[in-house]
């Protein structure tokens, strides 16, 4: 065991001395906290406000159209290319036109004229606005009172929740995407481990050093060496990225979302206070959140995420994962002399790793599809799939099975690795193909 340590070690030392490992450590979580924050700001800033000079040449929108917070509408009796000519001078951001025969569905019967572009948020919340009166003008065109139609509609939010043998419930809603982002990170984190092993090996049997380590090591010691020092290396470089992240996007969201965070809490107090009193309550004097409530249900569920079982499933279907694969592609390196007699061994050697990949989407419609519960088992697909179905909440026993399987399947796999490995780290000049690896395994 010394040695094997000793190995470790050396890979530890010799990887996280390197640049590129000491960049990409505290990069990557720069990168992923400035995505976030790049999305948050652009949904946050689309909205700027807009004050519209309104043509209207069909007499129909005039005074009916509503303002918001970002939005203030004027209108002119003007004609279209003297509002155009004037509408900046006067401080006005775009024209909105509307043409005569707009009732009618007329080609080009609506224009926002402007000079700077008003964004996306604007454009919808025009086109709402414009398509809701005219829907209620042709109902009332055939005799139908819009409030009809207007009191017969009822939202629904649907809300999923698990029970458990014990009759537990839990909400499960807006869990899915999580998956498949655990998923995802988990076929990214094997991928890349897995490579970092596989271009050790050959680098040091392309450079011959492997001749001098297996004189007074064996190759199965120096196999697991190699293979546990990547493994810590992993683990340690994932809890640092994850703590930075975490750190980093808990700032940024403070920061860009200080606003929607101060209405979330009003909104809990108002909802505690609603639930206390009751029908004595008078509602109408509450604030009114409902462009914000998806916003909310969000901010509900990362409250709920029990970080801690999902860090702890990560790092043991990681480590499980990593091993099963590494080893593999430990012996596949072993085999062969150059990165490009590689190919036809790693594809099919990854090849369940990417099928887990693409099933991620399905995992995430449908977590309890027979064929998703299998791939979870499975131990050459299990790390991503299980990992995808434990966001959305699954019995223990199957977790713990998938273990179980996947952790059985690695000693298999060691065992079969080192006879690969033994052999092939000292052949030079010869032409692999897989009936040579299988001569290898099934050799005494």
């Amino acid at each position: 065991m010394k040695k094997i340590f000793l190995v470790a070690e050396r890979e530890i030392l010799q990887k996280i001395r390197t640049p590129s490992f000491i960049i990409m450590t505290l990069l990557t979580p720069l990168l992923i906290a400035g995505f976030v924050g790049l999305i948050i700001y652009l949904t946050q800033t689309e909205k700027t406000e807009q004050k519209v000079w309104v043509v209207d040449e069909s007499k129909l929108f005039e005074g009916r159209l509503q303002p918001d917070d970002y939005t203030t509408f004027s209108y002119t009796q003007k004609k279209l290319p003297d509002a155009v000519r004037e509408f900046s001078d006067k401080g006005y951001t775009c024209i909105l036109w509307i043409a005569p025969n707009i009732v009618e569905g007329g080609d080009g019967a609506v224009k926002i004229i402007y000079k700077k572009s008003p964004g996306l948020a604007f454009q919808t919340y025009l086109k709402n606005q414009l398509e809701k009166i005219l829907y209620e003008e042709k109902l009332r065109a055939n005799q139908i009172d819009p409030m009809v139609i207007h009191n017969a509609k009822q939202k629904v939010q649907v809300i999923m929740e698990k029970v458990d043998k014990y009759g537990n419930a839990k909400d499960q809603t807006q869990f899915q995407l999580l998956g498949f982002f655990m998923g995802f990170l988990m076929f990214m984190f094997i991928t890349v481990y897995g490579m970092m092993v596989f271009r050790s090996v050959l680098e040091e049997k392309t450079n011959r050093i492997v001749e001098i380590i297996i004189s007074s090591i064996k190759p199965f010691q120096l196999l697991a060496g190699k293979i546990l020092g990547v493994a810590v290396l992993g683990i340690g470089q994932f809890l640092v990225m994850a703590g930075i992240s975490a750190l980093l996007m808990m700032l940024m969201v403070q920061f860009l979302l200080k606003d929607t965070l101060a209405e979330y809490e009003i909104f809990k107090a108002q909802t505690e206070m609603v639930m206390k009193t009751g029908a004595t309550q008078n509602l109408d004097k509450l604030e009114k959140f409902h462009d914000k409530l998806e916003t909310f249900q969000v901010l509900d569920k990362l409250k709920n995420i029990d970080v801690a079982e999902v860090l702890a499933a990560f790092l043991l279907y990681f480590l499980g994962g990593y091993l099963l694969y590494s080893a593999l592609i430990a012996a596949i390196a072993s085999a062969v002399d150059n990165e490009s007699d590689s190919q036809q061994f790693l594809m099919p050697v990854m090849l369940p790793l990417f099928v887990a990949y693409f099933s991620l989407v399905r995992a995430m419609e449908n977590p309890d599809a027979s064929s998703i519960v299998w791939f979870s088992y499975i131990p050459f697909t299990s790390p991503v799939i299980m990992m995808s179905r434990i966001t959305s909440g699954i019995p223990f026993w199957e977790v713990l099975m998938s273990l179980v399987l996947l952790f059985a399947a690695i000693i298999l796999v060691l065992m079969l690795a080192a006879k690969i490995y033994r052999t092939g780290i000292l052949m030079y000049g010869q032409k692999v193909t897989w009936k040579t690896i299988f001569q290898w395994v099934f050799k005494n």
